[in-house]
């Protein structure tokens, strides 16, 4: 034996062949030899033809699997946010993920997440997180609208059924983009049972999704976020995925509702707590158009219309402009629910808190506009009491006081309390109006958000106050004039005149404030506010002025000018300067002679010169070939002339404009030259590069093309149009930010809303606001534990809506649709069930309830829509029996299977069978008994013989629709709809009623004594030997035979062994029947003592089981109560 240092080292053979050789010879490759492979690759390839083939089969399987349906692209121009869902089991880090995101975009901290969360995430995309909650009506809703699913899984545990739960629901509404994200990898401390546990989540998240599927590790949280190299991660790929448009989504409006407003008027509500509401709800729209008469429906709401319809400014524009200064700032996030920048949204308020900003006790480096809001959070009482308490309203800061006694006149009159009184009166009712129509409101807040702009800005008071200073002045010394004139004592006359002059004057233009020269009394000293009297009348005679006088078929037919006076309006400066303050407008009546095409301005205004035309019979004539009743001019070679041919027209809008000029013609020719040139180059390219038919056989490029076109052809048609005409006629498009009204709305909505639930306004077509009876495809779901039965309660998720209702199941058998009790157990079947009409083609699911409180698989059934038809028809077999009490021949006499003459009728023709397969047919009723019939049949049948008729009974489903209306419930997750008797029994404790005609009994049937077979003696001659009967009864054979005739006498010795054989065989019977004893004896003890070894061995096991149970159910407590310390 050689040592191990005598033992000679075998030399390394380098690989001569092989991938890994065929690298290396590539490393080494001169740079010519590349350059030629590159440049020309055809003088390198394999000259096998298998190899050849093998390749062009896998290029066209790669080309097929490339290949999809192909979809219109709706996406517009600058599309809304990507929805983006984090879901999850509880306790899984959904809040910790989207606080991680949202500071990786926006470098905010937020506090709390409620609502949708919208962020920047570059220069051409938005994101919108929504966190879903463990609610199944939250995760239906979510599935509908989300673009890329976060799914997150606690690696420590694994899968858990909610989230089999969702992938179901997201496979029946579309499936969108789905994304895994695995947490608490910190969990783990041996790093070889992580990477397998990786492996195995992976692999089944591969199973569920499909295989690829991205799934990304968040190993650890620092900070209350995960790290910030993993989250990077993950946002790159957010940013970069590409979605395909679904297509429920690709062809409905809809809206992720950001927030919501009551918009119902506070005194109703305070008279009426439960009043219906007007709803105001705002979000990005999505999918197509939404007009304003599109119905729409919110899931766990109910189908609502429409009120009012807007385009908002965006809250959460995307950074396409340039910043001009430094202090203006990209707004990269919006979360009206989220309390960002300490700005809260609720149902009908919005909550400011910036601390450190306006606290009461800072006095230093205040604004006018802090200072406000600084002695609004101080104010003690209401603006009418203030007003009271300092005595009136000084506009300006100079100014003084103008007290509410009288027609804002500054000085104080010498009336009577009376007249006081009933001013100060007055002006409560004036400010009570004023605040309840706002008193801060501008002419835009009715459509405003509220949220923005809503303070008023007072920094440039200060500049208007001293242009406005002298004005006043000279206003309040107009005024004293007047008012002393008036009190020292005018005529009377003139002071009526002054003071109606006074009432019903426009303006203080009007009324000549500021001019020294009249001073004549305008001016209303009662103190009552007399321009509110007798509005009524005023307002009509105003109608009454302004209402056309003209009757309609005068304003049709009459050619006469009318005299119409129009007021010509005039702008006046009170102070006539060209830096004056108040400016009104003057309106001067003048009479301006106008025709009625100036009145009505959809007529056309046609002079009379103009008319005498059409009296000339020879015009008449030459124009008379131009219409189809006519005879068309003929050209002298006898072929019809076409004047369009020639280009040759008469512009009859413009009269004056000349037929043709040169240049058009020119213009003409040389389009006419262009066409040519374009077609004969289209003909070349179709003989050179192949024919157009060539391409139209790629149904997937056509299909294409045919959209590029038609969307081109789309925005040619809008594209020199006004952006409020487009939405007229359009609506809103896809991705703007959208204001919606809608009234009627049940109180709860408002009472019992939550930012943390989705609300989804959904729009829904013309074809889908009706009701009928659906019929789909459905398959029970293999998870599920029970099969459904018939007209039992089942909750469907179709479209946008969830409803409740009762599904009729049937099989169709190639003829009819045969109902069935209950569904097959591992195969699809037919629902027929009332409910709203959806296209076909439309995945649902269904369950049998949404409430929580089961640990089971809650997802009952899936499947699609198939057909909407009102005359859907589902039988069901009906066998109806009888029993013959008369029979002739092949013809019989059936009772008991009808009861009266009408339904023999009803039923003549049809045919029967007897229960041993003879054929018959329904005659005729007899006159009696009632409901006795004739039948013949094609043998004889036997009084014994049951006679069935089997028919098809028509099934109606029944008429019963239950939307959902879980977001009207102060408990979200608490919805419960129509219940089984069963259900409610179990709930309530009570048992169920004993019917004892519903108990199984004994079946007794007696057994039926049939007679021998009789075979002619013609026929037994006929029949070979083996078919003759053989043994004959005594019965048939009286004559006893030969054999049982003859009498046999024994020998002696016959006698004695006869007698031996039989004492031999009764001591043999005897043995056994002893040993058979024994035998069974032994047995029971061997029983006995079995089943002890089996008890002894029972109780050990349980033991064993005990204790190891014992142990694991400690470690995993163990385990959980580190995981809940860890979360809390």
């Amino acid at each position: 034996m050689e040592s191990a240092k005598e033992r000679t080292v075998k030399a390394h053979h380098k690989r001569q062949s092989g991938p890994k050789a065929e690298r290396k010879k590539a490393k080494v490759l001169p740079q010519h030899q590349k350059n030629a492979v590159m440049q020309n690759p055809k003088a390198f390839a394999s000259y096998s033809g298998v190899r050849a083939d093998r390749n062009a089969r896998r290029n066209a399987d790669k080309d097929q699997t490339r290949l999809h349906v192909p979809m219109v692209d709706r996406t517009p121009d600058i599309p809304p946010p990507i929805v983006i869902a984090v879901v999850g089991p509880p306790g899984t880090g959904k809040t910790t993920l989207i606080r991680s995101l949202v500071k990786r975009y926006t470098k905010h901290n937020l506090n709390e997440i409620n609502g949708p969360i919208t962020v920047v995430s570059g220069k051409k995309q938005r994101l919108t997180f929504m966190e879903a909650n463990n609610d199944l009506n939250s995760l239906i809703d979510i599935a509908k609208v989300a673009d890329l699913i976060l799914l997150l899984i606690d690696a420590s545990f694994g899968f858990e059924m909610e989230t089999f739960e969702f992938l179901n629901i997201l496979q029946s509404h579309g499936f969108p983009r789905v994304m895994g994200v695995l947490t608490f990898l910190d969990k783990f401390k041996d790093g070889k049972r992580m990477r397998k546990t990786k492996k195995r989540i992976k692999q089944r998240f591969w199973t569920e999704i499909y295989q690829g599927a991205k799934l990304f590790y968040l190993s650890g949280v620092m900070n209350g976020r995960y790290l910030k190299q993993e989250v990077l991660n993950l946002s790159r790929f957010i940013s970069v995925m590409k979605f395909r448009p679904l297509s429920w989504r690709n062809t409905h409006p809809y809206v992720l509702t950001d927030r919501l407003e009551d918009l119902t008027p506070p005194d109703l509500i305070h008279s009426t707590p439960k009043c219906d509401r007007t709803v105001a709800v705002y979000g990005y729209l999505r999918g197509t158009n939404l007009k304003t008469a599109t119905k729409v429906h919110i899931p766990g709401s109910g189908d609502h219309a429409i009120h009012h319809l807007s385009a908002l400014p965006d809250p959460c524009p995307l950074p396409d402009k340039v910043r001009k200064l430094l202090n203006e700032k990209h707004k990269l996030i919006y979360a009206p629910s989220s309390s960002v920048a300490g700005i809260l949204h609720d149902k009908d308020a919005v909550y400011i808190n910036v601390p450190g900003q306006l606290d009461r006790g800072r006095t230093v480096g205040v604004s006018d506009g802090e200072r406000m809001v600084i002695d609004l959070q101080e104010a003690r009482g209401t603006l009418e009491d203030g007003i009271r308490a300092s005595g009136g309203v000084r506009l300006f800061s100079g100014s003084d006081i103008i007290r509410g006694d009288g027609p804002n006149i500054t000085m104080d009159l010498e009336d009577g309390d009376d007249d006081e009184e009933g001013a100060e009166g007055e002006l409560d009712d004036e400010e009570e109006d004023d605040e309840d129509e706002g008193v801060f409101s501008g002419p835009g807040d009715d459509d405003d958000d509220g949220d923005e702009d809503d303070g008023m800005d007072d920094d440039n008071d200060g500049e208007e106050e001293d242009d406005s200073e002298d004005e006043v002045d000279g206003r309040r010394r107009a005024t004293s004039k007047v008012i002393a004139r008036l009190e020292s004592g005018g005529p009377s006359g003139s002071r009526e005149n002054d003071i109606a002059a006074f009432d019903f004057a426009d303006s203080d233009s009007e009324l000549d404030f500021g001019a020294a020269e009249d001073d004549e009394g305008q001016v209303n000293i009662d103190g009552r506010l007399r321009w509110k009297e007798k509005l009524l009348e005023k307002g009509q005679e105003t109608f009454v002025a302004t209402k056309r006088s003209i009757p309609l078929m005068q304003l049709v037919y009459d050619t006469e000018e009318q005299t119409v006076p129009v007021s010509e309006t005039k702008v006046v400066d009170v102070d006539e300067g060209p830096d004056s303050f108040f400016k009104v407008t003057k309106k001067v009546s003048t009479g301006v002679v106008l025709t009625l095409a100036l009145i009505d301005t959809c007529r056309v205004e046609v002079l009379e010169a103009e008319l005498d035309a059409w009296e000339d019979e020879e015009e008449l004539e030459a124009m008379r070939g131009l219409f189809v009743t006519g005879v068309a001019a003929l050209a002298p070679n006898g072929e019809a002339i076409d004047d369009d041919a020639n280009g040759d027209f008469e512009d009859l809008e413009n009269p004056n404009a000349s037929s043709k000029p040169a240049e058009d013609s020119a213009e003409t020719e040389e389009e006419a030259l262009s066409k040519k040139k374009e077609h004969l180059k289209r003909k070349f390219d179709a003989l050179y590069d192949g024919d157009e038919d060539e391409k139209s056989n790629n149904i997937f490029e056509s299909a294409k093309e045919d959209m590029a076109k038609q969307k081109q052809i789309n925005a040619s048609e809008f594209e020199n149009d006004d952006s409020e005409l487009r939405a007229q006629v359009e609506g809103l498009r896809a991705g703007a930010y959208v204001r919606i009204v809608l009234q009627n709305m049940p109180y709860e909505f408002i009472e019992n809303y939550d930012p943390r639930y989705p609300v989804i306004v959904g729009g829904l077509l013309a074809s889908e606001e009706s009701f009928g009876f659906c019929q789909v495809r459905i398959k029970k779901h293999r998870w599920h534990k029970k099969i459904l039965k018939t007209n039992d309660p089942l909750i469907f998720s179709i479209g946008w809506r969830r409803f409740q209702t009762l599904p009729l199941y049937s099989l169709n058998d190639g003829n009819r649709n045969r109902m069935l009790k209950y569904t097959p157990e591992h195969m699809h079947c037919l629902a027929t069930f009332y409910g709203p009409v959806t296209a076909p083609n439309t995945g649902f699911c269904a369950f049998n309830s949404v409430a929580d409180g089961t640990n089971s698989f809650r997802v009952s059934a899936t499947g699609v829509v198939l057909d909407i038809n009102q005359s859907i028809e589902v039988v069901k077999k009906l066998k109806l029996t009888g029993a013959p009490y008369k029979i002739m021949r092949n013809t019989a006499f059936i009772k008991d299977m009808f009861t009266t003459a009408l339904e023999v009728a009803k039923f003549e023709g049809a045919f029967v069978r007897t229960v041993s397969g003879i054929r018959g047919q329904v005659k005729k009723a007899l006159a009696k008994p009632e409901g006795y019939f004739r039948a013949t049949f094609e043998d004889k049948i036997l009084m014994s013989d049951i006679v069935f008729l089997r028919a098809w009974y028509p099934i109606k489903p029944k008429k019963f629709y239950n939307p959902v209306s879980s977001l009207l419930l102060q408990d979200k997750k608490g919805w419960k709809g129509m219940r089984l008797t069963g259900q409610i029994r179990r709930d309530q404790g009570l048992k169920t009623p004993l019917n004892k005609d519903s108990l199984y009994k004994a079946v007794e049937r007696k057994e039926r004594v049939f007679n021998t077979l009789k075979i002619p003696r013609a026929l037994q001659s006929s029949l070979p030997f083996a078919s003759k009967p053989k043994q004959l009864s005594s019965k048939q054979n009286k004559k006893p035979t030969y054999a049982q005739r003859r009498a046999v006498v024994l020998e002696p010795q016959e006698k004695k062994v006869y007698s031996l054989i039989q004492a031999i065989n009764t001591l043999k019977n005897e043995k056994e029947k002893k040993a058979k004893q024994k035998l069974k004896e032994r047995k029971v003890v061997l029983a006995k003592e079995a089943a002890k070894r089996e008890e002894a061995s029972l109780a050990k096991r349980k033991l064993t089981s005990k204790s190891i149970f014992k142990k694991e159910g400690q470690r995993t407590a163990a385990a959980n109560s580190e995981r809940f310390k860890k979360k809390k």
